[in-house]
């Protein structure tokens, strides 16, 4: 007997007061997310701009490396009604920026109101912006200058240049930023509140470091968003591991699972179930980050509420053994195959980018987050967080130390009292929320929440089907930027005036 799952959620938007598994589920996430993707000009038009370049310095803080290089950026002036107009100024994260532009339509969506220019700005070391050409990333003395620090400072040479034009001379700044993209944009207001006038920062989890946050809230978050749409889902994938373990405990039962599971490379030996395995944790926690209510094509093709409709392969809590392996097939196949145009189900990254490489790089080095899961609390397997070992696996990996405290020690993370003019953003349904800021830090650095939102959904466009927290998020948004770009130019008038 199939036991009915049902989703509600509350309509309501407020504000607060004041291992291996880390690696995989974050590496993996923005491999995939950043796969490569052609202009968006092609793609009906809906975004148009122009691709420039600015040249920058390969270290900003030292006197004794003289190289340079160019970054891209992608700018739209149409909008600009008058001079010193506000500019509306992404933060790329790790990956090719006309991805990011073709997923922010809040940005393009509010630019006419405010008579904005739009420009979006490439992280160095990825997609076109790679400072030694095809030797930026083989080894340490190359990769070394990949760095948020790093990238903060070509923005603020980037919007330095930009402001140098007489027309822009006193244009506010706006950074704009989702995930890795919201941590830059709030530590860039931190660091350079002169230069930036206030961000939005969704999605940004600037807590999720050792000693900050607990590294089991990804898992747990997770597993929450698939209770929710059937509460024997969960119990389901957590029973599985066992399952999948004892099914390839021999050739015939490797011979199975890959014939019946399609797998395009079969499994013939323990690490290669060790990578299935793998592979469905990260498909687990990918699909709760774009729990979006509509169709999204941003990592692979997905249906709207894909949680939900993969939990209801998995409804019938008597599965077990090969019928519930069935089960999960089907279920995979929300993410796998939802066209139903792909032969087999790939569970290798096959992209060999340097976007991947590089955000592997910077995920041992210094973005180091601390994820974990015990299997219990959770539907993953047990994974505890071993900051010493996964240190010791980067080093062996790309022969850098890693530094796990650097982004507390440069940007703050227990105390962010000083913080202005940041609006976090995080909804509830994104298993990264956990290490987001959840509580307003000052009278003007605020907490939204929003109780329907999957993965800095208020930045993407609106949608018909957008939740009202979504709609309601984004005014507070548009509230924000109006308070700021005013108080900007009120200071302004009254230094010119004196």
């Amino acid at each position: 007997m199939k036991q009915k799952c049902i989703l509600i959620f509350s309509v309501i938007i407020f504000f607060l007061s004041p291992p291996a598994l880390q690696l995989r589920l974050s590496n993996r996430f923005h491999i995939r997310q950043m796969k490569k993707g052609r202009h968006i000009n092609e793609n009906g038009g809906k975004y148009k701009y122009e691709i420039k370049t600015f040249e920058v310095p390969v270290d900003h803080f030292s006197f004794a490396v003289k190289d340079k290089f160019n970054i891209r950026y992608l700018v739209n002036d149409t909008w600009q009604r008058e001079n010193n107009a506000p500019i509306f100024f992404y933060t790329g994260n790790e990956g090719d920026i006309e991805v990011f532009a073709e997923n922010t339509g809040f940005m393009w969506e509010i630019a006419p109101e405010f008579g904005a220019t739009v420009i979006f700005a490439e992280h160095r070391y990825y997609g076109e912006s790679m400072p030694f050409g095809n030797k930026s990333l083989i080894d340490p003395a190359h990769w070394g200058y990949l760095t948020s620090q790093q990238a903060i400072a070509d923005y603020v040479d980037l919007i330095e240049y930009l402001r140098s034009d007489e027309n822009r001379k006193h244009s506010p700044v706006i950074v704009f930023g989702g995930s890795y993209g919201g941590m830059l944009s709030s530590w860039m207001r931190m660091k350079y509140p002169h230069i930036v006038q206030g961000a939005i920062a969704a999605s940004a989890p600037i807590l999720q470091f050792t000693g900050v946050s607990s590294c089991e809230s990804f898992a747990r978050i997770t597993t929450s968003s698939y209770r929710a749409a059937c509460d024997t889902c969960p119990k389901l994938i957590q029973r599985s591991w066992n399952v999948i373990t004892n099914v390839t405990s021999n050739d015939e039962g490797k011979k199975w699972l890959s014939e019946n599971w399609k797998l395009c490379q079969p499994l013939t030996n323990s690490t290669h179930v060790e990578e299935l395995q793998a592979f469905l944790e990260d498909v687990y926690g990918t699909i709760a980050m774009v729990n979006y209510p509509y169709e999204t094509n941003f990592i692979v093709p997905l249906p709207p509420n894909p949680v939900k409709v993969f939990c209801n392969h998995l409804s019938n809590k008597s599965l077990t053994g090969k019928p519930l392996l069935t089960a999960l097939y089907k279920a995979l196949n929300v993410f796998t195959n939802y066209t139903g145009q792909t032969n087999c189900t790939n569970i290798e990254n096959a992209s060999g980018n340097l976007d991947a490489l590089a955000w592997d790089y910077q995920a041992c080095s210094e973005i180091f987050i601390t994820i974990c899961s015990d299997g219990v609390n959770d539907m993953f397997r047990s994974e505890p967080w071993d900051i010493k070992k996964i240190s010791e696996d980067c080093l062996k990996k790309h022969g850098a130390h890693s530094h796990p405290y650097m982004v507390c020690k440069e940007y703050g993370c227990k105390d962010l009292s000083t913080a202005t003019n940041i609006v976090f953003s995080n909804g509830l349904l994104d298993p990264w929320s956990g290490g987001g800021v959840l509580w307003n830090l000052s009278s003007s650095a605020t907490a939204v929440i929003i109780p329907e939102g999957a993965h800095h959904i208020d930045l993407r466009g609106s949608n018909p089907r957008d939740p009202y927290s979504v709609i309601l998020a984004r005014k507070y948004h548009r509230y924000y930027i109006k308070q700021w770009i005013k108080q900007y130019k009120q200071q302004k008038k009254r230094i010119l005036v004196t």
